[in-house]
This record gives structure tokens, C-alpha cells and sequence, in this order.
């Protein structure tokens, strides 16, 4: 499976391989009024077409980059929610929902994703 962060595949629990392809980021209060980066990501399997939005709040990015040591850049955030899609399609969790709020943990999990 690819390892990009913008372009990769994933196979989920009942044995689908979803490709998924990174759309667009920006800070959710021009779109939603939501002090968040949201990043939208188009899925598409053998039967199936849809599209997420994850959002990470900013007040808890903030306080986990300056935790980790980091700076906030764009490329930091989209690898940070690709490594959650990647753990929505592997786990199952979340599938069913279209805008997928993620907190301090799913960051934690990202993270380290993102640095093993």
C-alpha cells in the first residue's frame, strides 16, 4: 500500500481496498464557523464513492504541537489526518460519519503513525 499522505490505498476490515485521494485543508471557521483545520478527502472502492472532512481544533493541535516540540505546517496536518483516515478505513471507526472531529488521543495515535 502507498505511503503517501495525499494519494494512498488502504484496506479495511471486511476486505475492501479503499483508494483515497487528499482534497483540500483550510481553517474550518471560513467554511462552518468552527475554530478548526479541516481536511477533506475523497474515498472511492470497487462499489463505492464518498467523501470526509477531518477536523483537527486548532486549541488542541496547538497545545500538542508545542507538547511534541513542533511547528504547525500545512504538510504536518495533512499527514496527521491522513494517519487518521487511515486508522477510520483499517478499524471501522467513524465510517459512518461524513465530518470526523478528532481529539488530544486520535492526535497522540496520528503522531505516532506519522513518526514510525
Amino acid at each position: 500500500m502507498s505511503s503517501s499522505a495525499r494519494s494512498f490505498s488502504c484496506l479495511d476490515p471486511f476486505g475492501t481496498t479503499w483508494e483515497v485521494v487528499f482534497l483540500w485543508h483550510q481553517v474550518g471557521i471560513t467554511i462552518r464557523h468552527a475554530d478548526t483545520i479541516d481536511c477533506k478527502f475523497h474515498f472511492s472502492s470497487p462499489d463505492e464513492e464518498i467523501e470526509k472532512v477531518v477536523a483537527l481544533p486548532h486549541l488542541a493541535l496547538k497545545e500538542f504541537a508545542q507538547a511534541e516540540g513542533r511547528t504547525i505546517t500545512d504538510a504536518w496536518v495533512i499527514r496527521l489526518a491522513s494517519a487518521h483516515i487511515r486508522h477510520m478505513i483499517e478499524s471501522g471507526e467513524d465510517m459512518d460519519k461524513t465530518l470526523v472531529t478528532i481529539g488530544t488521543e486520535d492526535l497522540r495515535r496520528s503522531q505516532a503513525a506519522v513518526a514510525g
